[in-house]
């Protein structure tokens, strides 16, 4: 009886869809959404061009395919599929927004302009579209129709203070400060928590050298959004000119942990360097600037100056000579360079740049020529002047954010919360290691699968890898295999086994899914396999507790990905953690599937229970950082700062680093 189920199980198991076989094209498009919201941009293309060729007239492939070119910042493709989309569909208001925004990527703000008339056509109170045409009328320098539309949006919305902030840019751009300082207040008197406004307010201020008033108003924008690395330039700007040059100093350098390419912030720092006295360190600052421009003739000249200072005269002649060449009355560094022949004994040469200095010095006083005013603390990017050479550098001019409303800006990572907990491990065909910890994650249940020698070998991973076009199609051509090799196993019992055969091809293939976000198709195998594990009573433990510890992995990203299309999650969460429970049973011992159960716990913000389990997990793996890292979360969670910081700490020293950025927070602003 029992070989009549496993044969009717085998009717079953070879005739379900291997990769080859046709999709049905709904399964295609959610398996493409499904590697869309995890952020597998590429892979999710594959699955809509095979919507496209197998449906071409239906609108929505095109448009996720859409979505997924904006994310890989290929605004042409997208706008393209975006117009694709809307000869099927002319009625769906999203595709018209997409597009916009791939056109404003574009420069194209009049053809944007069109978009947002049309979706608002059939939304009218949809007031992010407002909030987008407004600041296409602002880029295109259509100031009267952008205050117009201002006066819509507040009279629909009083207590909207984005419209605020736009009122204030408009007229920053028609030089009226006063009223820009207005809007900005009355736009900090709605909503005092937006780091942008303060940062707006901030560009008036240096402006009119209010140093200390601008100093106040970064602070708050630089509490409220501590991670952009403008802020902190002109912040620095602002206590330089209040004589404060070791917090101009720490400023800089915070930057540049944020941007470290920021030219502003290398050249301005190496300037405070040379300053107080830290030349070598300056010298590094300008190679920097001199690697990202190599024609800069005021930071040749600064490294010039350095390299004398630290004894390095050749080099200082070097880069003097080239600042001479292309500024050839440039008195200060001929003075400079005569200096440095001297030093070296080449007095000839010495006094010849010595006498080319007094003859032109003789003539001004001969003719009258004005002397140079006197210097100002910082001259604009542009000013090429080399008298200004030990000037900070600010940008020419100080345009202010302005930020394109939509549910496609920006990557979903950038709109996760800060404190994310890192997600469960799970088997892979990549092997994760870390620049710090080489050491590949390890089961010993995993291995006995790997010494089988059956399938590729399966790693332990808590990070999915995202695949481009060459990687993905290796998966498929993997997952080909594997089902060819499934559908030419015996079917019988008698001298090989089912267990022997199919489980590692069965498992390795629910694997490869996994990795090409098809976790139906995963879930089918591992239920394929359980199956016949519970039909063999010879069967290993080893493959039923991988493919329950896969298949609570599959199922909790489906949930994620159901909750995030406002899809109920509670059945599918049930199973997930009567898998997890029924692989501990088998395996007690195994640190990861504790480490899962934790983050299924603190998934559903059931902190306590969380705790306990990565503590089992530590108890079993002292090195496990992501249990300390995620621990440490669900501490600060439950308003336990000192033991969420303690792990947190542990975290980073075993190379978990976004855990010093989460510490240096609760260290700032003490308990939550």
């Amino acid at each position: 009886m029992r070989s009549v189920k496993i044969f009717l199980f085998f009717i079953f198991l070879f005739s379900s869809s291997p990769v080859g076989a046709q999709y049905n094209t709904d399964r295609l498009l959610t398996i493409g959404r499904s590697a869309l919201y995890y952020e597998d941009y590429v892979l999710s293309i594959q699955y809509f061009n095979q919507v496209i060729t197998a449906k071409p007239y239906l609108y929505q492939p095109w448009f996720l395919r859409g979505i997924a070119k904006f994310h890989l910042d290929d605004f042409v493709g997208a706008e393209r599929d975006c117009t694709e989309a809307i000869e099927r569909n002319p009625f769906v208001v999203g595709t018209y927004e997409l597009r916009g925004l791939c056109r404003i990527q574009q420069d194209k703000f009049t053809e944007a302009i069109a978009d947002y008339n049309r979706a608002l056509h059939f939304t009218p109170d949809n007031r992010s579209l407002w909030h987008n045409r407004v600041l296409c009328h602002i880029q295109n320098k259509d100031y009267d129709e952008a205050l117009l539309e201002l006066d819509t949006i507040q009279a629909r919305w009083s207590q909207y203070a984005p419209a605020w902030n736009m009122r204030a840019d408009v007229r920053m751009q028609q030089k009226d400060t006063t009223l820009a300082v207005e809007a900005l207040d009355k736009s900090i008197e709605i909503d005092p928590y937006d780091g942008r406004t303060w940062a707006m307010r901030s560009i008036i201020s240096l402006s009119r050298s209010e140093w200390k008033d601008a100093e106040d108003q970064l602070d708050h924008a630089i509490h409220l959004l501590p991670k952009q690395g403008g802020y902190y330039i002109n912040r620095a700007l602002a206590r330089y000119n209040q004589n404060n040059l070791r917090g101009a100093m720490a400023d800089y350098d915070a930057a540049l942990d944020l941007e470290p390419n920021n030219f502003l912030g290398h050249y301005n720092r190496g300037l405070l360097r040379a300053d107080v006295g830290d030349d070598n360190r300056a010298i590094l600052d300008f190679d920097f600037v001199l690697n990202l421009e190599p024609d800069n003739m005021l930071a040749l000249f600064n490294r010039g100056v350095l390299l004398e200072q630290t004894g390095d005269i050749q080099g200082a002649i070097r880069d003097y000579s080239k600042v001479i060449d292309e500024y050839p009355d440039f008195h200060t560094g001929i003075l400079y360079r005569a200096r440095c022949y001297r030093k070296l004994g080449m007095t000839q040469k010495a006094e010849l740049d010595e006498f080319k200095v007094y003859r032109a010095q003789l003539y001004q006083h001969l003719y009258g020529i004005p002397a140079q005013k006197g210097r100002r603390s910082q001259r604009k990017r542009s000013d090429i002047d080399p008298d200004k050479y030990n000037q900070l550098v600010v940008a020419d001019e100080q345009e202010p954010e302005r930020e394109y409303q939509s549910e496609y800006r920006g990557r979903v990572q950038d709109r996760k919360a800060d404190m994310e907990f890192l997600p469960m491990f799970a088997l892979s065909l990549e092997a994760q290691q870390d620049e710090v910890n080489k050491a590949l994650h390890y089961d010993q249940q995993v291995d006995e699968v790997n010494r089988q020698r059956r399938a590729r070998t399966i790693f332990i991973s808590n990070r999915h890898a995202t695949l481009d076009t060459t990687h993905s199609s290796d998966y498929f051509s993997y997952i080909d295999s594997l089902s060819t090799a499934i559908n030419n196993s015996p079917l019988t019992t008698l001298h090989s086994p089912l267990t022997t055969h199919l489980a590692p091809l069965l498992l390795a293939r629910a694997v490869a899914y996994s990795a090409l976000q098809d976790n139906d198709s995963a879930i089918e195998d591992l239920n394929a396999l359980l199956s016949i594990l519970a039909s063999d009573p010879s069967s290993l433990t080893t493959f039923e507790v991988l493919a329950l510890w896969q298949r609570a992995v599959c199922q909790s990203r489906q949930s994620q990905f159901a909750a995030a299309e406002g899809g109920s999650v509670e059945l599918a969460m049930a199973g997930v953690k009567s898998d997890i429970e029924h692989a501990l049973q088998l395996s007690p011992q195994n640190a990861y599937l504790l480490y899962d159960y934790g983050c299924l716990c603190a998934s559903q913000q059931d902190y306590e229970a969380a705790i306990l389990r990565f503590t089992q997990a530590l108890e079993l793996d002292s090195r496990m950082a992501e249990a300390y890292y995620n621990r440490g979360i669900c501490h600060l969670h439950a308003d336990r700062t000192v033991e969420g910081v303690s792990d947190l700490s542990k975290a980073g020293e075993l190379g978990i680093y976004q855990a010093y950025s989460i510490i240096k927070k609760y260290s700032n602003n003490g308990n939550r």
